[in-house]
């Protein structure tokens, strides 16, 4: 896969938000084994390496994907703020709401994006 294309990708996505007023954040993802939610020093161990996000998931997907020559573009929706000084304990349901909440704007984005580039 080609950085222009991965980087066009991005921009493609960029544009739509912006058009449709959806908040897209960049950043750094930190993809970890799972399947457990982080401690609180795990958190700072992922901002001291420079991580703005972490996950179970993705990670692998995208590996497997770029070794089968498929093009590529993540999405993640945070689900819970690991901010020091402010991490609560957070629940596997807690974390299906914020994505239920988070998944109509993220499909939005995506189906605009298929229909350009078909």
């Amino acid at each position: 896969m080609s950085e222009a294309y991965s980087k066009s990708l991005r921009l493609m996505a960029m544009e739509i938000a912006k058009e449709k007023n959806i908040k897209l954040q960049h950043g750094v993802y930190v993809g970890v084994q799972g399947p457990t939610f982080e401690t609180p020093a795990e958190y700072n161990f992922f901002r001291v390496i420079g991580g703005d996000a972490v996950g179970m998931s993705t990670v692998p997907e995208v590996i497997v994907a770029n070794h089968a020559g498929m093009k590529v573009l993540a999405f993640s929706i945070i689900t819970d703020l690991g901010v020091i000084g402010k991490i609560v304990e957070v629940s596997h349901e807690d974390v299906q709401e914020a994505a239920k909440i988070a998944q109509p704007k993220m499909a939005e984005i995506m189906r605009t994006m298929v229909g350009r580039i078909e």
